[in-house]
């Protein structure tokens, strides 16, 4: 668990905030990259990308959920103890929030608008660091102190959302400013966890836990995923993949003038099935859509020092995990015809410094099965936790002692690590 030291409580009745230095840990920062990088979509202000938690649900990515439950716990713990509430606050908004190149806030309060009048209480965690992953960005208050907050991975700031915060963020000039951003209200009728469970069984109920790929993401519509930044843009998806050196090409291997009728879009080839190529090479593995690649390559990136490990120890036994695929060699000509401006891409979203990473192709098919595995284990742990939930209305930490006929369960043991610190796991 990372150490959390704060800052000195201000006066009552002041500007009350508080700086929670380390409340994350390095590897949860990273898993919550993971799922934003993974699932994000055009935000709700130009050059913002978010991710919701009711965006997972919908799009079958229920089970990636689970990194937040803990995080919103504590989070909540945390604001009831430093406001010294003595009533019961819910979670009104739980998202994942890029701020690209070109984007800024003015000066304002988080209840400003008669729509927000319910938030009572705002907590901003960062996920990757000022200086070194962008530029710009910074957190600035009207009055009161700190009055300005240099984002730090791992770091939280908690304020009330009232006018006693009025705040701002300055331009973010270079790069992609990543936090997870929770709103606390005292008004039950705008929980965000009933709406949230009302999906969740849809999506989630009708999957018998040993279902082969049921944990395969679905894509929302898609002009959720397309970025709009003056007269040009890019579709997310192809921008995230391109960026990290990856491209989409035809399930069928054939040459791209066939793939697609006139009559088509050919941003709808991202909801098909594809493969993901590399330069002039092309994985045979066939993913049921761009989202399911794009998991997988994001997946790659977040353990990239563990996958080259494990891949150099198994590469002398046969039939490892490694050798599943095959490599498709000169398939330049299978790339997908998707319209994408990957020169404003590479400009809004920043360049990532891929360089660290010595790519193989083997410790990448070896990713694929690692993300089954990761996926598969949360999605089991969702459809354990989620009767828990319904029957409470509200999605909380389930005690391992509550969990009935779980004994035998392999699952069992994994459950106070899992929850003590999510992002912990070694895969």
């Amino acid at each position: 668990m990372a150490s959390t030291a704060a800052s000195p409580p201000p006066a009552a009745g002041d500007h009350p905030r508080v700086l929670l230095r380390g409340f994350l840990s390095s590897e949860t920062c990273k898993e919550l990259e993971f799922v934003h990088r993974s699932c994000g979509a055009a935000g709700y202000r130009p050059s913002v990308v978010s991710t919701s938690l009711p965006h997972l649900a919908a799009t079958g990515c229920g089970h990636l959920l689970l990194p937040f439950v803990p995080i919103r716990e504590r989070l909540r713990d945390a604001v009831e103890s430093f406001f010294d509430c003595h009533f019961d606050l819910f979670i009104e908004f739980t998202g994942l929030i890029s701020w690209c190149k070109g984007s800024s806030i003015g000066w304002h309060s988080d209840d400003n608008k008669p729509y927000l009048r319910q938030r009572a209480f705002t907590a901003v965690c960062y996920l990757n660091n000022h200086g070194e992953d962008y530029t710009g960005g910074i957190l600035q208050f009207q009055d009161g102190d700190p009055s300005s907050i240099i984002p730090v991975a791992g770091d939280v700031v908690i304020y009330s959302a009232d006018n006693r915060n009025v705040h701002r963020v300055n331009e973010v000039t270079d790069g992609e400013r990543l936090t997870l951003t929770l709103w606390f209200t005292r008004d039950r009728a705008y929980d965000e966890d009933p709406k949230l469970l009302t999906f969740l069984s849809q999506t989630s109920l009708s999957c018998e836990p040993t279902e082969q790929n049921s944990y395969i993401p679905m894509p929302a519509s898609d002009n959720m995923y397309w970025f709009s930044y003056d007269q040009s843009g890019f579709d997310i998806r192809c921008a995230r993949v391109h960026i990290l050196g990856f491209s989409f090409h035809s399930s069928s291997g054939e040459s791209n003038t066939s793939v697609l009728p006139d009559e088509d879009d050919p941003i709808e080839l991202l909801g098909k099935q594809l493969r993901l190529g590399r330069g002039d090479d092309v994985l045979e593995k066939i993913f049921s859509n761009s989202l399911h690649a794009l998991q997988v390559v994001q997946f790659y990136y977040w353990k990239a020092p563990v996958l080259a490990a494990r891949a150099r120890r198994e590469q002398s036994f046969p039939g490892s995990e490694t050798g599943c695929y095959q490599i498709i060699h000169n398939s330049k000509g299978t790339e997908l015809p998707l319209p994408c401006n990957d020169t404003l891409a590479q400009t809004i979203l920043g360049s990532y410094n891929t360089a660290e990473v010595a790519f193989e192709w083997n410790d990448f098919a070896l990713a694929v099965a690692m993300w089954e595995s990761y996926s598969e284990e949360l999605k089991k742990q969702l459809l354990t936790f989620l009767p828990y939930w319904l029957s409470s209305e509200t999605i909380f930490v389930v005690d391992p002692s509550e969990l009935q006929n779980q004994s035998n369960s392999p699952m069992r043991s994994g459950f106070a690590s899992f929850f003590g610190d999510v992002a912990g796991r070694e895969l």
